[in-house]
């Protein structure tokens, strides 16, 4: 029976991509292996995601050249997945192929016996060989001449390798060292283009998140020089999009001038939530800026029919990669009056980046005409228009658009936009009521057009999800969202805890050649350190030592990076600033906005805050009333508070 390709089933856009291939690609399931061990041939497994340049690259080159693909589907069972939908996947062969090889990335090229052990990794694979690196047919040829003529050191090169790795899983404990950590950042900071290390830089949103926060703490001026050098250099830069907000993933320079265009909704997410915070610290003009811009960008440009937040935009348009993105100066002129033109050319330094004479628009410095300006850019973007869009990857993720809605939801109060919390609303109810299942308690990871996935929810998704739904509890005072967090974070201690140690999968998830559980805080916030956030908010809307507890155990895992490379410890040193630093608890008897919006800018990011009126059957609202008819804030730590107060004032004195 000839094979053929399966992906033309699938819901995830990134497989879909590869559905006119004549690789026979397979869905990762049991089926696939079954296959493998029934025809005794290894497994090719390729990992990507929809917005990867290099993953497109490796698809045009050999994933849609006929010889290749025969070859492959004659000797190999092909496997696709998602890394997205399947991050549990993504993480288990990720290990792998960095501990046999030195680095990762994808694509992620990983071949695999019919048991599921690793034995060949790799990355991107050229389809003729160059610069040192074989062919990727020279590759296949080699691996099947292998597994013909060494099986036996093939399946032993597969059992060492999960072996090793299971071993390696967390060994937490211990209490992290703040001010220790904002010192060894001190040391890796680039005090001239900001950031942290060299090139390529990424976003260091966690980071900066928790600078923020220990600032805020201790009055650290050194940790606040870090974030305003950083995020300033980010927002002129190129990696931001000037005209319609939203940042690149990264830049490949030092510099934040040549980005890798991709716009993932995790990294707008969280520096919406960075910008926002700066701007609550300091009222520097850009960061409200930044903050408005990209908080638009997840509303107009990330946002699906059903009023969720898609994963993605792409890097490459027309098989180029930023092509959407870059001008050359004679665009400029064609777009633009020619006096507007010539002052747009110096002040975004189109100067020819890249081949051809095109560049990406800066902003180093406030033009002399704000006003000019914001014509001008509302000009470009409409011209822009005419260009083919990127590719969006429409896929919803529960944890993704948890980060998103909790970020939504604290800017649109601190920055007085009901219209975010109303985006995020929206957000959360399509989470609720389409990924979450009401008899189960289970969350699933991913859906599109309405239509909820197979991926079973992780760790991060379980967390992220219910910290956004008490941010949005804090807001509104509605129950649901409470009891929702609730259930979830009750799952959570029940599926993905074991003897205080936390895992990524869930107890009853799919059994893998190894359970993963990652405390690093990635290009993304580690499922534990979310854990830890979230649990630490309902400890403090409920005083309950276990969720207290939880909160604890998820930290010490964090522990060990947080001491040696605190750059990836991030998001779990944000939260223990905001427990260091009380954790306080605001409790709001009636509706107010005025005391809502001081509450949210000017006490320590993180802390659990809930308006609503009095009676509501939560913990932290029991006994608070009214003042004389007139609502009230309860500023409260171990739920000890301070005198209710009704003026925005004498709150914000209270939280000084």
């Amino acid at each position: 029976m000839t094979p053929v390709n399966e992906l033309g089933r699938s819901t995830s856009p990134y497989l879909r991509q590869h559905a006119g291939n004549p690789v026979a690609w397979r869905e990762w399931s049991e089926a696939a292996f079954a296959e493998a061990r029934e025809r005794d041939v290894p497994v090719f497994l390729s990992v990507g995601y929809s917005a990867c340049h290099w993953c497109h690259v490796m698809a045009h080159e050999s994933f849609e050249d006929a010889a290749t693909a025969e070859y492959l589907n004659a000797h190999f069972v092909c496997v696709k997945v998602d890394r997205e939908e399947r991050p549990d996947v993504d993480a288990i062969y990720m290990a792998a192929t960095v501990a046999m090889t030195g680095q990762g990335g994808w694509p992620m090229s990983v071949f695999l016996t019919p048991e599921a052990e690793p034995f060949f990794c790799g990355t991107y694979f050229p389809k003729d060989a160059r610069h040192g690196m074989a062919s990727f047919r020279q590759v296949l040829e080699s691996l099947v001449e292998a597994w013909r003529g060494k099986r036996e050191q093939i399946d032993g090169i597969g059992r060492r390798v999960v072996e090793q790795l299971g071993a390696r899983q967390q060994a937490g404990g211990g209490d992290l060292d703040l001010d220790r950590a904002a010192q060894l950042l001190g040391t890796d900071f680039d005090p001239v283009d900001g950031g942290f290390g060299g090139a390529p830089k990424f976003p260091p949103s966690m980071v900066l998140d928790f600078l923020l926060r220990h600032h805020r703490r201790t009055g650290s001026a050194d940790a606040l020089r870090m974030v305003v050098q950083t995020c300033e250099r980010m927002a002129r830069g190129g990696m931001y999009d000037q005209l319609a907000g939203g940042f690149a993933r990264y830049s490949v320079d030092g510099q934040w001038v040549v980005p890798h265009f991709e716009k993932m909704l995790y990294d707008n997410a969280l520096l919406l939530d960075v910008y926002t915070q700066w701007w609550a610290v300091g009222g520097e003009p850009i960061a409200r800026r930044i903050a408005e811009e990209t908080a638009e960008f997840l509303r107009t440009e990330l946002r699906t029919p059903e009023g969720g937040f898609a994963s993605a935009l792409d890097a490459d348009t027309e098989g180029e990669e930023g092509k959407y993105y870059v001008w050359t100066a004679a665009e400029i002129y064609a777009a633009l009056p020619a006096e507007d033109a010539a002052w747009v050319v110096e002040l975004c330094d189109v100067t020819g980046t890249f081949e051809h004479g095109s560049s990406v628009l800066q902003l180093r410095q406030d033009p002399d005409d704000a006003d000019r300006w914001q014509r001008i850019r509302a000009t470009l973007s409409e011209a822009r228009k005419a260009r083919t869009y990127p590719g969006r990857d429409d896929k919803v993720v529960a944890a993704w658009n948890g980060l998103a809605i909790t970020a939504l939801v604290r800017a649109g109060i601190v920055l007085g936009k009901p219209e975010y919390v109303e985006a995020a609303t929206d957000a959360a109810e399509l989470i609720r009521t389409v990924h979450l299942d009401p008899t189960t308690g289970r969350l699933h990871r991913t859906s599109r057009d309405g239509v909820v996935g197979t991926a079973h929810g992780v760790l991060e998704d379980y967390a992220a999800f219910a910290q956004s739904c008490l941010t949005l509890f804090g807001v509104n005072g509605n129950i649901k969202w409470f009891e929702t967090a609730q259930t979830l974070l009750d799952r959570t201690l029940e599926q993905f805890v074991a003897d205080g140690s936390y895992f990524d999968t869930a107890a009853d998830a799919e059994e893998l050649v190894w359970r993963p559980q990652d405390p690093t805080d990635n290009a993304s916030p580690s499922g534990v350190s979310l854990a830890a956030e979230a649990f630490s908010t309902l400890a403090s809307l409920t005083g309950s030592v276990r969720y207290e507890t939880a909160a604890e155990q998820a930290l010490s895992a964090s522990a060990a990076i947080a001491a040696r490379a605190p750059r990836f410890a991030g998001r779990a040193l944000a939260v223990a600033e905001t427990i260091a630093a009380g954790p306080l608890e605001i409790a709001i008897a009636g509706r107010s906005p005025e005391l809502l919006q001081v509450a949210f800018t000017h006490a320590p990011w993180g802390t659990a805050i809930v308006q609503a009126e009095p009676g509501l059957d939560v913990p932290l609202m029991a006994g608070r009333s009214l003042v004389d008819d007139r609502p009230v804030a309860y500023v409260c730590q171990k739920f000890t508070c301070q005198l209710p107060v009704p003026e925005p004032d004498a709150l914000r004195e209270q939280l000084s």
